[in-house]
């Protein structure tokens, strides 16, 4: 099925204006939800608007909008004048400066769109996408959209241009609440888990390598139900619950160092023959975590 744009826009800077159309870049999957039902008889139940005042249930058709100026205070707005709200929306992104490409933090990013060239704007589309390959920058810019001023930055994608809304500094908190406390680190520990992380280390995000575990599990369990078998908690799931388990820092960095060089050398050798294997085995001397380290994995 082709993209469906969801709006026409010019995007300019400068005297340069670019005719194009904004798509969803993105879009939301569903979790598993379960329906509210009549206990007594089975049946989904349905949600009702109740005024406040009267007690009475209100029909769609009698409802308006309104701004709440003071406590319990609103002032109403007809549907017209809710529709000239909207009009007042630009039909264009104006950029107000390019900067580089990684210079804005991806916390305040926000929704993302897609940008494609309209009529008459592929070739100022791929010259100003290449520009800003070229110069390693983005754009930022203001956008009016659904009754809402946001800043946005237009940066270059695999294919094209992306439109990522963004947050306002307000929008966004100080991890400074969080007070998060100060602790010494030794050398050691630091080369430990350097060596970690290098251990683990890949060129990119693969997104279509992972899939929602999570829901697939709850999935199979709502069949096994369906199939009319007790849904029960795992003794796995229930240890889990609990809060986790302080240990030794050092023992569990070089007990993970360890593990990731085992499972290595398992792979490498997983496709020789035994005998092979059984050479391999010897050959190299085997890894094991020290005292503490098994201590702490034998509590687990």
């Amino acid at each position: 099925m082709a993209a469906r744009s969801i709006a026409s826009l010019s995007l300019s800077f400068g005297l340069v204006s670019i005719p194009v159309k904004v798509y969803s870049a993105t879009e939301s999957k569903a979790g598993v939800s379960f329906n509210l039902l009549h206990k007594g008889c089975g049946s989904r139940l349905k949600q009702q608007y109740v005024c406040l005042r009267e007690g009475v249930v209100v029909e769609r058709a009698d409802m308006v909008k309104g701004y709440e100026f003071e406590k319990d205070h609103y002032v109403v707005f007809e549907p017209d004048e809710l529709d000239a709200l909207e009009a007042s929306a630009q039909h264009t992104v104006d950029i107000v400066s390019f900067m580089p490409a990684s210079a804005i933090d991806p916390i305040y990013y926000e929704k993302a769109y897609y940008l494609g060239p309209d009529k008459r704007g592929a070739k100022p589309y791929r010259l100003l996408a290449e520009a800003m390959n070229q110069t390693g920058t983005c754009a930022l810019a203001r956008w009016v959209w659904k009754g809402k001023q946001a800043m946005v930055q237009v940066r270059t994608g695999e294919d094209g241009l992306v439109l990522q809304q963004l947050l306002y500094a307000d929008e966004v908190r100080s991890m400074a609440e969080l007070h998060v406390e100060k602790a010494d680190l030794q050398a050691a520990e630091l080369a430990l888990a350097r060596q970690l992380i290098e251990q683990n280390a890949v060129a990119g995000y693969d997104p279509t390598a992972y899939a929602d575990e999570e829901k697939e599990r709850i999935l199979a369990a709502i069949d096994k139900k369906i199939a009319g078998k007790k849904i029960t908690v795992t003794e796995e799931h229930r240890a889990e619950g609990g809060g986790a388990e302080v240990i030794d820092l050092m023992a569990a960095l070089r007990a993970s160092v360890g593990q990731k060089k085992r499972a290595a050398g398992a792979a490498a050798t997983s496709h020789l023959e035994p005998k092979e294997r059984k050479s391999a085995k010897r050959a190299t001397p085997a890894t094991s975590a020290p005292a503490p380290a098994r201590r702490a994995a034998s509590k687990k």
